[in-house]
């Protein structure tokens, strides 16, 4: 079987995936029009065209602006249920998604609103073809810990509807041990931990992310070979990495998909996984992540399979849900 029908047909899960990333150009029309909502854009062919970046901030700014047309319950189930088709369309399974509250509760629009809407679509998937999603809550890097505390307050009446709490925003000048207190209360709270580190910023980062934090897995990661001595911490204790090849390569971490490297770190005994980060945003959704690097570095039947098994082993599902799935991806 061709390496590109692998891709669209075995079962994959998804580790990094922000919500209000995957919001569709002719969703924020159509949600701007409902909610009268003014957009520096004439047309869905504009808010297309002003996908270019130059950095990590460019994309933000652009991407908190279009996060204001979401307004209610109905909005955040529309943005999740477009999601979780796509995912079906490409054979996700299982994805671990995150979401941004402070991006909403600073807009005045409250966990009441997006949770039920994003359970609603959660529930609705599960049923209708048996996906399983996690959610993972994530605070903002770029505003003080105070406010994170807060968010974490805020978010208590939902903690059964969230498996891991994350960090994620402007990387440069927020590292992660500016949040060493409020993660402290996160694992004393029994979330699982993940953190954005080592995509601008530097190895030291991830260093934090993993003594300061305590993090379950890396976001990103892919500065880890700044250091040999993380990198071989990284492979000991396999330490998942969740790396977005297609997002490096949009926000000019690498200046070309065929410089990437994340099968050299595969290689070397890295658990990496594949993921999408902010699909529309980026350019594309996880099937054409894995269509780039068979494309641009000859990922090949073997290295796919890795990946899409170490996607399982770095998931947060249940020990035999795991295995059933590697066990799925291994007899193709």
């Amino acid at each position: 079987m061709a390496i590109s029908s692998l891709i669209s047909t075995l079962p994959k899960a998804e580790l990094h995936l922000h919500i209000e990333g995957s919001l569709e150009p002719a969703l924020m029309w159509q949600l701007a029009k409902k909610h009268q909502v003014t957009l520096p854009y004439n047309s869905v062919a504009e808010i297309e065209a002003a996908y270019q970046f130059d950095d990590l901030q460019s994309f933000l700014d652009l991407y908190y602006a279009g996060a204001d047309v979401l307004r209610d319950e109905d909005d955040f189930y529309q943005l999740m249920w477009s999601y979780l088709s796509k995912c079906r369309e490409q054979n996700v399974v299982h994805a671990e998604i995150m979401f941004d509250p402070q991006t909403h509760t600073l807009r005045g629009v409250g966990f009441d609103t997006f949770m039920p809407g994003f359970s609603k679509a959660i529930d609705q998937a599960r049923s209708e073809w048996g996906m399983s999603t996690l959610l993972i809550m994530s605070f903002l890097r770029h505003l003080p810990e105070a406010d994170a505390f807060v968010t974490l307050k805020e978010a208590e009446p939902y903690y059964s509807n969230i498996t891991a709490i994350g960090l994620d925003s402007s990387e440069l000048g927020h590292p992660p041990q500016k949040f060493e207190r409020v993660f402290a209360q996160v694992k004393e709270l029994g979330f699982k931990i993940v953190a954005h580190a080592g995509e601008e910023g530097p190895a030291d980062y991830i260093w934090q992310a993993i003594k300061l934090l305590n993090v379950d897995r890396v976001d990103h990661g892919v500065k880890c070979q700044q250091d040999s001595e993380l990198m071989q911490y990284l492979i000991k204790h396999q330490l998942p990495l969740t790396v977005c090849p297609l997002s490096n390569l949009k926000l000019k971490v690498i200046d070309d998909m065929k410089h990437h490297n994340i099968l050299q770190l595969l290689e070397e005994g890295m658990l990496v996984t594949v993921n999408s980060d902010d699909p529309t945003y980026f350019g594309g959704y996880l099937n054409e992540n894995y269509d780039q690097l068979h494309a641009a570095l000859g990922m090949n039947t073997d290295q796919l399979k890795q990946l899409l098994a170490n996607s399982f082993t770095a998931s947060f599902l249940p020990e035999p849900k795991k295995q059933y799935w590697i066990e799925q991806i291994n007899a193709a």
